[in-house]
C-alpha cells in the first residue's frame, strides 16, 4: 500500500509522532539508491522521509525529478558526480555549468550541501581517474566560488576502506603507499576548504571474509570484552569505530589534525547467498539497531571521544538491478512498497517516548494501524547522528 494512499495511516501517524518528534531531535541521514525499476516515485519516497522525520539525504547522482520533488522539504542533500563524467570537471566552463545547471538552479528550494565527484575512485584502479580526482574537485570549488556558493556547499568524495594499507591496531592506521600521490593532494584540498573526509566503512565485509575468526558480537555492537590498541591502550568493542581510528590515524600519519571524518554508507545485508555468511534480517536488525543506541549516546570513536560520530545509512531500499552477490541488492530498510524488511527491538533504547508497542515492526497485516507501528521501528533504527 503506497503510503500516499491512505489519508487513515497519516491522520493515525500525525497524531502518534506528533509526541514522539518533540522527544527525538536527532538528525536522520539515508542512502536513496535508484538501482532499481520498481521504487516507488521520488514524490512518494519524499513524503516517506518527511513522515519519518529524515532530514539528509545522500544521492548518487543529480536527478533533477529527485530533487524537484523534494523541494521546500528542508531535507539536505548529497547529490554526486558520476565517475564516468569527473575528468569532464576539470575544464572550468564545464564544472560552472555542472553547478548552475545542478545545484544553483534547485536552490534554495532544495537543500543541496555537498557534492561528491565520483565513488570509492581511489580503489578502482584506474589511475587516470585518480590522477583526474583532485583537480575536478579544485574545479568544482572554484566554480562554486564565482557563483558565491562555496560557504553553503562543499565538495568531496567518498572512499572505500581499501584505501588503507594497514587498519590494526587503529593508531597505527595508514593509507596505501601507492596512493600517497593521490592522497596527499586530496587532504590539502580538504584542509584548505574545510570539507569532510567521506568513508564507506561496512564491518559486514570483514565477517563474512572470516566468519570463523571475527566476532560477531564485535561486528554487530554486542557485548563483548573488545580488542585493545597496544599503542595507546583504548579499548574498541566494536569493529565500526576501530575502523574508523584508523581512517584518523592514516590522515594523522599525513600530517593532518583538522579534518573530520564521515561515513557515507554502512549498513547489513538482511539477505545474501550461501556463500555470504550473517546476512541475515536478524543481523541486519541487530546491526543497525544497535548502531542507534550508539549513536544515541552522541559519543564519539575511543580515538575522537569529542567528535560525535556522522553517519550516512545505507540504504533506504532494496535495489533490484544492482549487479553483484544477492547481498547487494538487499541492504535496504524498506522494500519497494515503503513496508519495513525487517524487525527492530528498540527497547531498552533510552529512549523514553517509545512503549513496546511501538519499538518493534509489524511487517504483516494491511491495517493502517499495523502500517504506522511499523513506521514508527523504522523511524527509531534510522536515527543516526550527523
Amino acid at each position: 500500500m503506497p503510503i500516499s494512499s491512505s489519508f487513515e495511516l497519516f491522520f493515525i501517524f500525525s497524531l502518534i509522532t506528533g509526541q514522539i518528534l518533540q522527544i527525538l531531535s536527532l538528525n536522520i541521514g539515508i542512502n536513496y539508491g535508484q538501482i532499481a525499476n520498481n521504487l516507488p516515485s521520488p514524490s512518494q519516497v519524499s513524503e516517506l522521509l518527511q513522515s519519518l522525520s529524515i532530514n539528509k539525504v545522500k544521492l548518487y547522482d543529480a536527478a533533477p525529478n529527485v530533487l524537484s520533488a523534494f523541494s521546500n522539504s528542508n531535507i539536505e542533500f548529497i547529490i554526486g558526480i558520476g565517475n564516468e563524467n569527473v575528468a569532464n570537471m576539470i575544464d572550468p566552463s564545464q564544472a560552472k555549468a555542472w553547478i548552475q545547471q545542478n545545484v544553483q538552479s534547485f536552490l534554495p528550494q532544495t537543500k543541496i550541501t555537498c557534492i561528491t565527484v565520483g565513488n570509492e575512485i581511489l580503489s578502482s584502479k584506474d589511475t587516470s581517474l585518480m590522477s583526474n580526482l583532485v583537480p575536478a574537485m579544485q574545479s568544482l570549488h572554484g566554480a562554486l566560488v564565482s557563483l558565491g556558493l562555496d560557504q553553503q556547499v562543499n565538495i568531496t568524495t567518498a572512499h572505500s576502506l581499501a584505501v588503507l594499507g594497514n587498519s590494526y591496531p587503529p593508531s597505527s592506521g595508514s593509507f596505501q603507499q601507492n596512493l600517497a600521490q593521490y592522497i596527499q593532494p586530496l587532504l590539502d584540498f580538504h584542509s584548505k576548504t574545510n570539507s569532510p573526509f567521506l568513508i564507506n566503512v561496512y564491518p559486514y565485509f570483514a565477517y563474512k571474509a572470516s566468519p570463523d575468526t571475527v566476532s560477531m558480537e564485535y561486528v554487530l555492537f554486542q557485548p563483548n570484552q573488545g580488542v585493545t590498541d597496544p599503542n595507546t591502550n583504548l579499548n574498541y568493542d566494536n569493529m565500526l569505530y576501530a575502523q574508523l581510528d584508523s581512517v584518523y590515524s592514516a590522515i594523522k600519519a599525513m600530517g593532518y589534525n583538522d579534518i573530520n571524518v564521515r561515513v557515507s554508507e554502512t549498513g547489513w545485508p538482511s539477505k545474501g547467498d550461501p556463500d555470504e555468511a550473517g546476512a541475515t534480517p536478524e543481523n541486519a536488525a541487530l546491526y543497525n539497531g544497535n548502531l542507534l543506541k550508539r549513536l544515541e549516546m552522541n559519543q564519539g570513536t575511543p580515538l575522537m571521544p569529542t567528535t560525535p560520530l556522522s553517519i550516512y545509512v545505507f540504504a533506504l531500499f532494496n535495489e533490484d538491478l544492482k549487479p553483484g552477490p544477492t547481498s547487494e541488492r538487499n541492504y535496504g530498510l524498506f522494500y519497494p512498497n515503503n513496508t519495513p524488511v525487517y524487525n527492530i527491538d528498540l527497547q531498552g533504547s533510552g529512549f523514553s517516548g517509545f512503549s513496546p508497542s511501538t519499538t518493534s515492526f509489524i511487517v504483516t497485516g494491511s491495517s493502517s494501524k499495523q502500517m504506522v507501528i511499523s513506521l514508527l521501528g523504522i523511524l527509531g533504527s534510522l536515527i543516526v547522528a550527523i
